[in-house]
């Protein structure tokens, strides 16, 4: 029985990689045969090469998550549809794995969300971020002008119907629990007296898990993006209102997270599964 067991292990894990495998070779041989023309002709544009750089961006990564759900069928994937019609938000999430921001860019056709500011320096990858209007997370240094133009341009952005998502924790979360959420977000949704959406997700960790290069395709595992809150552009106007809805953002992802895991359903973590020995 432990021989059997191993091997049901073993063709597991060929199995999840042979799906990495897939995933990324869309995500590099895709982009470089079939998208990069195209962002390449888009940069010829002028000022509409924003808005056509975040509708590549949601195609592009549509695709991707579309080829994660095909190739894991053991998962479930459950988005609320309401989130797809979110426009003109400020939009903060829990955050758990790297699937995370690629799910939430295919779910908006006008996206902006803010990333490690080193990332603007990678060769290629940094100008598409530019241009694509996404921010650094740190305002010094060389950012600081990106950081101000970005800025200038949210409130036209959210009046054309764009959403700027943020995890307000500012990492992948390693055990569980919900971090610290930096200001950044509360500021840029008072400051532009902007709607603000709460969202959770659930299990993308299980899927692929931070610290992991397989995907993990063994289940059943539901993962889910869920809306649980909304903070309105006139709640913004209330005196101390941003350390009020910080604390009300705060108390909101903690029920859902305790929710989640207390949860009887909850999933064995990824590779995790042993031989039984018991037999």
């Amino acid at each position: 029985m432990r021989d059997a067991a191993n091997n049901r292990v073993s063709l597991r894990m060929v199995w999840d990689t042979i799906v990495t495998l897939l995933l990324w070779i869309y995500f590099t041989l895709g982009f470089i045969l079939f998208f990069a023309p195209l962002y390449l002709l888009s940069a010829l544009v002028g000022e509409r090469r924003e808005a056509i750089y975040q509708r590549l961006n949601q195609i592009f990564f549509g695709i991707f998550i579309y080829l994660t759900r095909l190739l894991t069928p053991a998962h479930d994937w459950m988005i609320d549809p309401a989130i797809r019609t979110i426009r003109s938000s400020v939009i903060v999430s829990n955050h758990r794995s790297y699937l995370d921001p690629l799910i939430l860019i295919s779910l908006f056709p006008r996206q902006k969300t803010i990333v490690k500011s080193w990332l603007f320096s990678v060769p290629i990858f940094g100008h598409l971020m530019r241009w694509t209007g996404f921010m650094p997370s740190d305002a010094k240094g060389a950012q600081a002008d990106l950081i101000l133009s970005q800025m200038a341009s949210l409130a036209s952005f959210f009046k054309s119907g764009g959403n700027l998502f943020i995890f307000p924790e500012g990492t992948r979360t390693r055990d569980g629990r919900i971090g610290t959420l930096h200001p950044s977000a509360f500021k840029i949704a008072r400051r532009c007296r902007a709607t603000m959406q709460v969202l959770f997700i659930k299990n993308t960790e299980k899927v692929f898990a931070p610290g992991c290069f397989l995907f993990n395709t063994r289940g059943p595992v539901t993962v889910s993006v869920q809306s649980i809150g909304e903070i309105t552009a006139n709640e913004w106007s209330y005196a101390d209102s941003r350390n009020i809805i910080h604390q009300r953002v705060k108390e909101m992802l903690e029920k859902h997270n305790h929710q989640s895991t207390s949860d009887t359903s909850i999933q064995q973590a990824p590779f995790s599964e042993t031989p039984d020995d018991s037999r």
